[in-house]
């Protein structure tokens, strides 16, 4: 049967997104077949879609997808008919130690992605979505959701009482903070807005760093944390930020590794990383057992994600040039 899917031509490029159909047949065994309700917009996707990283054959987009079991397979105990379900960024990434480089089994990238109404799919490609959730929040979860935890909970190890450094207003950052004072972290956020500074203070931001107005913001760090340095970095920007999140990091402090939104390349001065002994550790999504914990740690805090706007699916070019104004805070999300 033929649904309804957004395709990126290859090259990619806004005037080459069309609307097109693709085929779900029945799942075999190990397998379900999933409506897809909603998506959300991540830089990869971006990158995918603007045609920076440009597919070399057409695409179906998006790496995040959330919805509902619509058929099961034989053999598979783990969802039935009706559940509501999650994708997982890196399908064949089951547990323990990362295996894949790069995107190439990546959904919206090296493999079609949830831009979609239907398909099938191993069991194994999905978790269960957080009880109550709607699907749109639960699509907010697979790349930037999974990412913040993993960088906090996994490879940070976060205690209660150690201080975060979160940058700007992206669904990571936004994760990682609410992530943080679940934990009973300190949070430290710095954005290029005081309007976007006042989101992030209500959200339970403990210190404000206006980026733009203080350049020197690895100073300004210190000087909060009585010249100690924060523990924990979520280092977003890349090139560009890498150097005052060094500054802004304690001795011994950890970096985690995640985005390039000031571009993939640059110097890098190694003697403060040296001199402080700094942990820098990539970060490149998770485990399908991480976010299995983290569903589990969710329904057990009651927690909800910050979602900034919802496009229809044939909005889906607009809802991209939205992200492109960096007008948002948090996650914007696609309706199928």
């Amino acid at each position: 049967m033929a649904f309804k899917a957004i395709q990126v031509q290859p090259g990619g490029g806004y005037d080459k997104v069309v609307v097109g159909s693709c085929e779900a047949a029945p799942p075999a065994a190990g397998e379900i077949s999933v409506r897809v309700r909603a998506s959300s917009l991540n830089y990869h996707d971006f990158a995918v879609v603007s045609g920076l990283w440009g597919p070399s054959e057409t695409r179906i987009p998006l790496a995040d997808g959330a919805g509902e079991v619509v058929a099961v397979g034989d053999g598979v105990s783990e969802f039935a008919v009706g559940d509501a379900v999650v994708s997982t960024f890196f399908p064949d990434w089951l547990d323990g130690q990362p295996h894949v480089e790069g995107f190439s089994r990546v959904p919206g990238d090296g493999l079609d992605g949830y831009a979609r109404e239907q398909l099938t799919a191993p069991a194994t490609w999905f978790t269960r979505a957080p009880r109550g959730w709607s699907f749109a929040e639960a699509a907010t979860l697979p790349t930037a959701g999974l990412t913040a935890w993993r960088a906090l909970m996994v490879d940070g190890g976060l205690m209660p009482g150690e201080t975060v450094l979160v940058q700007g207003t992206g669904g990571v950052s936004i994760f990682a903070l609410q992530f943080a004072k679940l934990a009973g972290a300190t949070v430290i956020a710095t954005s290029s807005s005081d309007e976007k500074l006042e989101r992030l203070k209500r959200l339970g931001a403990d210190a404000l760093i206006n980026y733009r107005s203080t350049p020197a913001w690895g100073e300004r760090v210190r000087e909060l944390t009585d010249g100690r340095g924060v523990d924990h970095v979520v280092e977003v920007g890349g090139p560009g930020t890498l150097e005052q999140s060094m500054t802004a990091a304690r001795i011994g402090g950890h970096l985690a590794l995640i985005g390039i939104l000031t571009g993939i390349s640059g110097e890098l001065n190694l003697v403060p990383a040296l001199f402080k002994q700094l942990r820098l550790q990539s970060v490149l999504v998770g485990s399908r057992a991480q976010q299995q914990a983290m569903v589990r740690a969710i329904d057990a805090n009651g927690l909800r994600p910050v979602i900034d706007r919802h496009f229809p699916l044939d909005a889906l070019v607009d809802a991209f040039r939205y992200q492109e104004s960096n007008r948002h805070v948090g996650k914007i999300c696609v309706d199928l």
